[in-house]
């Protein structure tokens, strides 16, 4: 159900927050009250000064959801506000069609001065960036195609009697990547490369298959990993999941306990090169 007097409150608060500078406009001059004025809104939603002023006096028609796209565009909205917006309209949010993929360049910093193995991957499992220290683990990226970036494609591209999953640690964390590929699928409906992938995974894994049907779904949560490297050793870690915000994507950090020697082998990863 619309609210329409809080919708005008909100649609005011977040143009007073906002300067020209913020949105590519000149600063101008005779500024007596903080923000963008009506008409340069106006100008960045493509709508009339008037219909915006009724808006924001809870008075005229009901927005259409191309003109609420519109103000969440003008007024650089985030997902959470934009969500708001369409609720107090009387409209459900727009379904977002794919994960996102563009790794905001904050994140890029953090994984380049994180003295331990760090990546970020998306919903689906890609993996859209990393550090040096993960490399051992993750293999060269600059040297792959795109499709080999994917880690369920990894995982379920072992052969059923590969050694690895004799391992209970390792059957358990197939199951927590496959619940959680379910709740992306949830997410994303009809995005087409996210049924690509699960139709191919169904096709080329009976282990991925038999998985999938029992329908477990869970967001995928920290744990704690034994890996036997074939030239690091074993390595004993916490796999500590950070979410970005509006994003839907992930950090992935191999988290070693102080003083061990996976913490120091971690480190040596981090800063090789770099003296």
């Amino acid at each position: 159900m619309a609210d329409r007097s809080e919708l005008a409150a909100f649609l005011r608060s977040r143009r007073e927050r906002l300067t020209p500078s913020d949105v590519g406009l000149p600063d101008g001059i005779n500024r007596r009250a903080p923000g963008l004025r009506r008409q340069e809104v106006a100008q960045l939603a493509g709508i009339s000064v008037d219909y915006l002023v009724r808006l924001e006096q809870a008075r005229g028609s009901h927005p259409s959801r191309q003109v609420l796209a519109a103000l969440a565009r003008a007024l650089m909205l985030g997902v959470d506000e934009r969500e708001y917006l369409y609720r107090m309209a009387g409209e459900h949010p727009p379904t977002v069609t794919g994960p996102n993929r563009i790794v905001p360049q904050s994140v890029r910093i953090i994984l380049d001065t994180i003295a331990t193995p760090a990546y970020v991957a998306d919903a689906t499992f890609e993996v859209l960036a990393w550090n040096r220290a993960a490399v051992p683990f993750l293999g060269d990226f600059d040297e792959s195609p795109g499709a080999d970036r994917n880690m369920v494609r990894w995982m379920f591209a072992q052969a059923v009697d590969h050694p690895s999953w004799s391992e209970e640690s390792t059957r358990e964390f197939a199951r927590s990547v496959v619940a959680d590929l379910r709740a992306a699928y949830a997410r994303y409906p009809g995005n087409p490369a996210l049924a690509a992938l699960l139709t191919e995974l169904l096709g080329v894994s009976p282990r991925f298959a038999d998985m999938w049907a029992t329908h477990e779904v869970e967001v995928r949560r920290t744990h704690q990993k034994h890996v036997d490297h074939p030239e690091l050793g074993p390595l004993d870690f916490e796999c500590q999941i950070l979410h970005v915000s509006d994003t839907d994507q992930r950090i992935i950090v191999y988290c070693a306990a102080p003083g061990t020697r996976t913490a120091a082998i971690f480190h040596a990863l981090a800063t090789a090169g770099s003296k």
